[in-house]
């Protein structure tokens, strides 16, 4: 998506242990005629897949989650990285490396909230070698639900992750897709 690897290119920050921050527009705040173009995006790839509902992980996903769950008019859900106090029943859960916090989370998602009949699409802000999506993926996975696909805001194309998805015969819509941060130059995979 031209526009986001534009904005990427212009304000994206690249930081030591190949950190790509986008702070500033995408996932901490958010520039929402640029985060509505991404869901516009997203909607027009995935809009004829029969999607019931879209899943994220707390809690930088969220926002591109819920404008791509009020385009295809179905709930979204996202998985909390800690039981709270006020969560009762039994939950799904996975493991969840985190990459940027360089710890593991152990994510939940309240049975009620993800059915067997549900067709899944997760949306997520990063891909980079996979951990969120797996874990996402592994929660769809007990729930015998169906994943019909995963969109990524941006994906960290050199650490692997989403190539491994695609050999999987996953349908993954990565936004922009970085495939080289060396010495702070930014290089975009050709889509």
């Amino acid at each position: 998506m031209k526009i986001l690897e534009d904005e990427i290119a212009k304000r994206g920050k690249v930081l030591p242990g190949d950190v790509l921050k986008v702070g500033d527009f995408v996932n901490h705040k958010m520039e929402m005629p640029l985060l509505s173009q991404m869901a516009d995006e997203v909607y027009n790839h995935f809009k004829d897949k029969g999607i019931t509902t879209v899943l994220t992980v707390e809690a930088s996903g969220i926002a591109l989650a819920i404008l791509v769950a009020e385009r295809l008019g179905v709930s979204m859900s996202f998985a909390k990285k800690s039981k709270a106090l006020n969560a009762d029943g039994d939950v799904y859960s996975a493991e969840c490396y985190s990459y940027t916090r360089q710890n593991t989370n152990l994510i939940i998602l309240p049975k009620d909230y993800l059915l067997s009949s549900d067709k899944v699409l997760i949306v997520d802000d990063f891909l980079a070698v996979g951990n969120a999506t797996n874990a996402l993926r592994s929660i769809v996975s007990q729930a015998k639900a169906q994943l019909v696909g995963v969109a990524i805001a941006v994906e960290k194309g050199f650490q692997g992750g989403g190539d491994k998805i695609r050999k999987e015969g996953i349908d993954l819509l990565s936004l922009a897709v970085v495939d080289s941060m060396e010495n702070g130059k930014l290089v975009f995979r050709k889509q």
